[in-house]
């Protein structure tokens, strides 16, 4: 229930005000003057104040600058006489969210503070980002032992300095939000607002309004001027993730806001100035989109310049175990023991495919975790699912050889195990060698030279 604070020096004023508030839902709390409001901003919390200019021995307009130096985050309305709106006006200058007039129109102050509460939320929202941001989405975070996700990260420190836009790609579940948002923790817009945008989940006029705002009487429902995510992230960064689901027709107003720098809210004539670095992430291959006629060749360009591709995590088995212990630390703390891997988990974990990527190693350590009894994670533990593929040597386990390598070399055993993991890597293709061998990072003829002649 939102907390609102209520400065002025008429209690019926206040009395109308509180009625009104509790009648939306809201937590009400009235003071009589400026110096009471402090009082109580020293000892409570509010998400919003409402405060009167014309009071007694401190004003509102000394109020508000108090409120600005102690509680920058606080969403501020001024009340004010029709005959003092430039003082109003002042206010809104010196960090006030807005402003109404007395007397009011209900539905006016009702609709105000509506939008006072939903830029509260979003600075709250943003406040906790960038401490997530702050810590999770350093480069030491990143699990990155493989030669692909080193590469990752030395594209990240590359690009996140500049302004340039950058294109992620990567299967679902391989963290591509994870990678924008540390382009952005490392960038010169890291104090500013991150806002990521799912293109996949809205219709195409939600999708719009989301991005770009509207303007009020646009269409049936739109009451009131809504602030888009181009228009929220100004200075920041904005990312669309799912990008090749974009309706086309809102492709081209998109490219057209990256060419100008500047959008334009559904139902409104008025074009908004925006400074707004665009990351973008898709699972989809563009090219096949833009042959299908599905994704404008002209917007590619624009987001293909600079280009992350994440490797999925069959190809990199190097980070299955750091992974592992990664999850294990985030979801248990910092303080308790992780729990003890024993030696058939760890080899159904390391040879299992994982077909949706980190995403599915996560939920399969969450799912471990949950059944544990003890502290050491078995194979009964974890999901039926991963246990069967690699019992069956579907899904990527590599089968437990059963030569006997006593007396023989290291590189002759070196040789078979390497044998193995090619082959399981090619069945996790479905027999495709060229996309073995691409997600291997070799050429197709070293494949063919090191897997064995009848395969």
């Amino acid at each position: 229930m939102p907390r609102i604070l209520i400065v002025d020096d008429e209690p019926s004023i206040l009395s109308v005000l509180g009625t009104l508030l509790k009648a939306q839902s809201h937590e009400v709390t009235p003071a009589r003057s400026g110096e009471a409001a402090l009082n109580l901003l020293k000892t409570q919390s509010f998400d919003l104040m409402i405060s009167d200019i014309r009071m007694g021995s401190m004003d509102g307009m000394q109020l508000l600058q108090h409120v600005r130096r102690a509680h920058p985050g606080l969403a501020v309305i001024m009340l004010t006489a029709f005959g003092t709106v430039d003082t109003a006006v002042e206010a809104m200058k010196e960090g006030a969210f807005d402003y109404v007039t007395k007397p009011f129109k209900v539905d006016e102050l009702l609709i105000t503070v509506q939008r006072a509460l939903q830029y509260q939320n979003l600075v709250s929202e943003n406040q906790a980002l960038k401490e997530e941001l702050a810590g999770r989405y350093q480069f030491e975070n990143i699990v990155s032992e493989s030669p692909g996700m080193r590469k990752v990260c030395e594209m990240i420190e590359r690009v996140a300095p500049t302004d340039t836009t950058v294109l992620v790609l990567g299967e679902s579940g391989t963290g591509k939000e994870l990678v924008a948002k540390a382009i952005h923790a490392h960038s010169t817009r890291k104090l500013q607002n991150f806002l990521p945008i799912n293109c996949a989940a809205l219709p195409e006029p939600l999708l719009e309004s989301e991005m770009f705002g509207h303007a009020k009487g646009a269409f049936t429902g739109a009451s009131s001027h809504k602030v888009g995510l181009f228009e929220a992230a100004n200075g920041g960064t904005i990312f669309l993730d799912e990008i090749g689901s974009m309706p086309l027709s809102i492709q081209a107003k998109l490219l057209r806001v990256l060419q100008d720098k500047e959008i334009r809210r559904v139902g409104s004539n008025e074009n908004v100035p925006i400074n707004v670095r665009v990351l973008a992430a898709t699972n989809d291959r563009l090219e096949n989109l833009i042959a299908q006629g599905k994704f404008r060749e002209d917007l590619f360009y624009r987001f293909s310049v600079i280009t992350i591709e994440i490797p999925p995590l069959r190809a990199r088995p190097e980070d299955i175990l750091p992974l592992i212990k990664h999850i294990l630390r985030r979801e248990l703390g910092k303080d308790k023991p992780l729990p003890v891997l024993a030696p058939e988990a760890q080899r159904i974990l390391e040879t299992y495919t994982w077909p949706g990527n980190v995403r599915e190693l996560e939920n399969a350590i969450r799912h471990a975790l949950t059944f544990a009894g003890s502290n050491e994670i078995t194979k009964e533990v974890l999901p039926a699912k991963v246990v069967d593929a690699c019992a069956s040597g579907k899904g990527g386990a590599a089968p437990v050889a059963s030569e006997d390598f006593r007396g023989k070399s290291l590189k002759a055993f070196l040789r078979t195990k390497e044998q193995e993991y090619l082959l399981q890597i090619i069945n996790s293709m479905g027999g495709d060698k060229e996309k073995a061998a691409k997600a291997l990072h070799i050429s197709l003829a070293t494949l063919y030279r090191k897997i064995p002649a009848n395969e």
